[in-house]
């Protein structure tokens, strides 16, 4: 079983996959995202997020700025205002 992910901006959809964990930069502090995480929503604050594609995966990072994260049944969805890359 996967954590499905998507990266979305105002412009385009970035990534839409299925992985193990998402770390992402919060406004309260760095959160892990694996699947069947409690459904929640927060801010997110100008830094990387990190993709861990397998449990013990060297994560990928990609810098975002600024939006919110967004945890439901469907998974993770990331609406960040920019993304560097």
């Amino acid at each position: 079983m996967a954590l499905h992910f998507e990266l979305v901006t105002p412009a385009k959809l970035v990534r839409s996959e299925d992985v193990y964990m998402v770390v992402v930069p919060g406004t309260e502090g760095e959160f892990g995202v694996l699947e069947g995480h409690a459904p929640f929503m927060s801010t997110i604050r100008d830094g990387e997020v990190k993709i861990y594609a397998r449990d013990g995966a060297t994560p990928e990072t990609i810098m975002v700025r600024g939006g919110f994260a967004e945890v439901g049944d469907k998974g993770l969805t990331v609406l960040a205002e920019h993304v560097e890359g």
